[in-house]
């Protein structure tokens, strides 16, 4: 900002009366104009600010008025650009490292009230039902309308162990009901991995942290000690982004070399490549990437990077379409302003902002009830039925409980079975 410009807007934000701002100086409004200052509107605020001071029913602090009028500002840019208090620069910095207090839910605005972004596997928002795409109208006997999004969760926040109340609307509800939570400390374990059948492994990550992109690599041996890997199923169901760096790690696990995503902020020399360094931990083989409309940010950072490079088969339903970049500017005494500075762009050069991405085969989210055409109750569905006595379960019962348990999971194993059946037998 230029002198001149400081200078009238420290003058009109000054503490005087605004009878004395009112008076205009005709050679400094125009070097101001000239400079693209916008002097009307601020003598617009600073007569709103006197006014407020002097016939408000209640008195009003000027810095509150002030850490308002910011947090408003904000507020109008984007969901996600916001005024961070001490309290709130402290937990953003302490999110990254994988824990921190609440209830454990990613939230966005949408039409003045809470979204939910995705609830964090385990944590008390996730036991209590919440899922993506709900709606919070109400905290405890706070109406969330009208609030600001830092408002809203500061209002969630709180002390490990109190009850809140939430006011729920469900996507497909008439009506919101009540969910009485209890708050908890929220330890994020963000991977997590298994076999789902011999030579087919299972790579589940809930959040992107700093350490997200190590664990991920430690995992991964893990599986290959204990059988000979053929193929992945990299689920970023329900993630709600986080670290780019471990997004970007995490990608560059399963490439060889290539683009994995771009950043384009408003000048064009803005522009950031992050690409992929030599040493594919899986060696080229069969990837399936399964994801939903709770894959948010940087998980579809690593699910348009592997698509668009060829490296996997996404499956799933569109995902949530955050492609912005937020970038945290430290204030004075320890305050931060959280600001959208760029968007997201796929190595093909796809933007994800509001348009997510869109997977190879969709997948219909559907209940348990609505797994099986026939609706008929087997013998392996009982409780405490008896085994085979070879020890054995047929492998169509296996693809059944699985399917009954996680449908889109069995959906996109089907998918990766299928893809290394047909790698198979090319090489023969």
């Amino acid at each position: 900002m230029s002198f001149l410009r400081t200078a009238v807007v420290t003058a009109l934000l000054s503490a005087a009366p605004f009878a004395s701002l009112h008076a205009e100086d005709p050679a400094l409004d125009q070097q101001a104009r000239q400079q693209g200052v916008p002097v009307d509107e601020l003598r617009a605020f600073a007569e709103v600010m006197e006014r407020i001071r002097g016939a408000y029913i209640d008195e009003v602090d000027d810095r509150e008025l002030l850490e308002s009028a910011i947090r408003g500002m904000l507020y109008e840019l984007d969901p996600h650009s916001s005024y961070l208090t001490p309290d709130q620069f402290d937990d953003l910095q302490v999110t990254t490292t994988g824990e921190f207090g609440g209830l454990g839910i990613e939230v966005t605005m949408e039409d003045g009230f809470v979204k939910v972004v995705t609830p964090v596997d385990g944590s008390p928002a996730s036991k209590a039902g919440i899922q993506a795409g709900d709606l919070i109208l109400k905290i405890d006997e706070t109406f969330v309308k009208g609030l600001s999004l830092g408002e809203a969760v500061e209002l969630m926040r709180g002390e490990i162990g109190s009850e809140i109340e939430l006011m729920v609307l469900s996507d497909g509800d008439d009506k919101p009901h009540q969910v009485t939570l209890e708050r908890d400390k929220i330890q994020l374990h963000s991977v997590k991995s298994r076999m789902l059948e011999p030579g087919l492994g299972y790579l589940r990550i809930s959040q992107f942290q700093n350490n997200t992109g190590d664990d991920a690599r430690k995992a991964l041996d893990k599986l290959a000690k204990e059988d000979t890997l053929r193929g992945l199923v990299l689920d970023l169901r329900n993630n709600p982004g986080g670290v780019l760096g471990g997004a970007v790690e995490v990608a560059d696990l399963f490439m060889d070399n290539g683009l994995i995503v771009y950043t384009q902020g408003r000048e064009k020399s803005s522009r950031s490549d992050f690409n992929a360094k030599p040493g594919d931990r899986l060696n080229g083989m069969p990837m399936v990437v399964l994801v939903n409309g709770g894959s948010a940010s940087a998980s579809e950072i690593v699910a348009g990077a592997l698509q668009d490079q060829g490296r996997a088969i996404v499956v799933g339903n569109r995902t949530f379409g955050k492609g912005s970049v937020q970038t945290v500017l430290p204030l004075s005494k320890d305050k931060a302003l959280k600001l959208t500075t760029a968007r997201y762009y796929t190595p093909d050069g796809r933007s994800i902002q509001a348009e997510g991405i869109a997977p190879d085969i969709a997948v219909d989210v559907v209940t348990k009830l609505e797994v099986r055409e026939d609706m008929q109750v087997r013998e392996a569905d009982l409780p405490r039925h008896l085994n085979n006595e070879n020890g054995e379960t047929r492998d169509d019962g296996k693809r059944q409980s699985l399917a009954q348990e996680d449908y889109a999971l069995a959906q996109a194993l089907s998918v990766l079975k299928g893809v290394v059946l047909a790698r198979n037998n090319d090489s023969r």
